[in-house]
């Protein structure tokens, strides 16, 4: 049997590579470690490392005005699920947006890209999005009230209530090597839903289909940013005195900087406290003080979230 050999230029699209070419993560929403649904508090202090990413994995939502709701739903057709924002009275703003890092977009600088995105919203017909870069330093930018952030450009989406693909091409400035923000914003959406989904940042002048990674592939990616792990300690004997253990626990993957950690589902007894020393992008060390006089056992999830 004859083999073909296959060329690199048959292994790209308009000059982008046909694997891992979305540089955006859990554009799809099918990964929401943290909730499927939560209150998003209405304020402009968010994100930061371990703030403002109410549900859906890698994505930030923030209003202004009242509070709304952020949650994973489910889309139609191929479209298994969405991000979806229920308004209410008073909303003066609400953003959605993801903060895609150095080391994932640096080679973008002074190249054409192009966003894709499907909307949907029941009540406004004007979507904004803007790209952004970090300014200074390196995959920092900033809150939306406090922004540290360089606009590359931005445009508007005229959308309906019918989930709908929309796209824009994006001249990324060769300055751009610092990380890159896409946000999307509408104005008062005092009620109706708001959706969003299969959201793509590409190399190249031309929409391709959505990448579709493996689930546990997607799920590795977001647990750079966000993951939960079990820490467990048990003594069965009685300590005389009081006695502190330390536990080491690993990742699932290494995050991306040393995380914030913290704790809840705990179900502890002759537990006093409990902190994570030690932290580094690969784990941390669960450190148990336990009382004296009875065995000590403590079962608890950590919660570690290195955001941008």
């Amino acid at each position: 049997m004859a083999l073909t050999q296959v060329s690199n230029s048959m292994l790209a699209f308009d000059g982008g590579p046909l694997g891992m070419r979305n540089r955006i993560i859990n554009g799809n929403m099918y990964i929401a470690q943290r909730a499927t649904s939560a209150t998003v508090t209405a304020g402009t202090t968010v994100p930061t490392i371990s703030t403002g990413y109410p549900c859906v994995d890698r994505w930030f939502v923030y209003s202004t005005g009242a509070n709304v709701t952020a949650a994973q739903v489910a889309g139609a057709s191929n479209n298994k699920n969405l991000l979806q924002v229920t308004g209410a009275a008073s909303v003066t703003a609400v953003g959605i947006g993801q903060r895609i890092e150095q080391l994932n977009s640096y080679d973008l600088a002074g190249q054409t890209c192009t966003l894709s995105v499907n909307i949907a919203n029941s009540l406004l017909t004007t979507v904004t999005w803007t790209a952004s870069y970090a300014t200074t330093t390196a995959d920092t930018f900033g809150t939306i009230g406090t922004p540290t952030k360089t606009q590359i450009a931005t445009g508007t989406f005229t959308v309906t209530s019918t989930l709908t693909q929309y796209t824009a091409n994006i001249s990324v400035p060769a300055a751009a090597t610092t990380g890159i923000e896409i946000l999307f914003t509408v104005g008062a959406q005092t009620s109706g839903t708001w959706q969003i989904g299969n959201v793509q940042l590409e190399a190249g002048t031309v929409a391709t289909p959505f990448e579709r990674r493996l689930y546990g592939q997607e799920l590795m990616l977001c647990q750079r940013y966000y993951q939960q792990s079990r820490a467990c300690a048990t003594d069965n004997g009685a300590a005389a005195a009081t006695k502190v253990y330390n536990v080491p626990v690993n990742f699932n993957v290494a995050m991306r900087v040393a995380p914030t950690i913290t704790y809840t589902a705990i179900t502890s007894t002759n537990v006093s406290s409990r902190t994570a020393i030690n932290i580094f992008e690969f784990g941390f060390n669960h450190q148990v003080v336990a009382s004296a006089g009875t065995a000590m056992a403590e079962v608890s999830t950590a919660l570690s979230t290195a955001e941008l």
